[in-house]
């Protein structure tokens, strides 16, 4: 029997970080949503493909593996057989991740695979439109917030700890962009679901925010 939470916000809302640990404590099969959509970004680079050519985009995904796995506590991301978990973080794949993300076709598809993942397990994912879309019937949904200058704060450790070095300013004009974009797609908008219950964690500790989401979760299991 399958038993779905999911975890939607912004960009630096902390879902990614906050996923990872309460996956661990609660042993949750955990999909990173985020990581797929950068992976077939990456791909898209790769293949030397424009944002604009939307079918040889939806072509590729027929043409690429993308795999989570876990090793030595870590979670990484592979494309074609290559772990590019630091990679998929980098720039220019930033920059058209939600362009990406947008097309409808990729998001059908890719939609497809999380949920046959999640099938009869237990599961939690994070994203901007799980709740919502995805998985509109799960059973937990959250969405985390926080101020934008918060999140550019954290992406910009969040960078630092990957190599990755961009100027805050830098970081907080493309966050603001990614809002502005992530709000507005015809498909799988960043939206509050209804049934969601909001944490606002600009001022709160990840154990904090962890252990509030895991009493949750838990009232909801028994």
């Amino acid at each position: 029997m399958s038993f779905i939470v999911a975890i939607d916000g912004p960009a630096g809302s902390g879902k990614g970080t906050i996923t990872k640990i309460i996956c661990e404590k609660l042993n949750l099969i955990n999909i990173s949503t985020g990581g797929a959509y950068r992976s077939v970004a990456l791909a898209t680079l790769q293949n030397n493909i424009q944002i604009n050519e939307i079918e040889k985009i939806v072509d590729l995904l027929d043409k690429i593996n993308i795999e989570f796995k876990r090793e030595n506590n870590k979670d990484l991301v592979y494309l074609n057989g290559k772990d590019v978990t630091r990679r998929i973080r980098e720039k220019d794949v930033t920059n058209i991740v939600s362009k990406v993300s947008s097309i409808k076709e990729v998001r059908f598809k890719l939609n497809e695979l999380f949920r046959k993942v999640a099938k009869d397990k237990k599961v939690i994912m994070e994203g901007r439109d799980i709740g919502t879309y995805v998985f509109p019937n799960a059973d937990v949904k959250i969405y985390l917030d926080a101020s934008l200058e918060e999140r550019a704060k954290r992406r910009v450790k969040q960078n630092e700890e990957l190599g990755i070095h961009i100027p805050y300013e830098e970081i907080k004009e493309d966050i603001r962009k990614r809002d502005e974009n992530d709000k507005n797609k015809e498909i799988g908008a960043l939206k509050k679901a209804d049934d969601s219950i909001y944490i606002d964690t600009s001022n709160m500790t990840i154990e904090e925010v962890t252990n509030e989401i895991i009493d949750i979760i838990k009232n909801k299991m028994t």
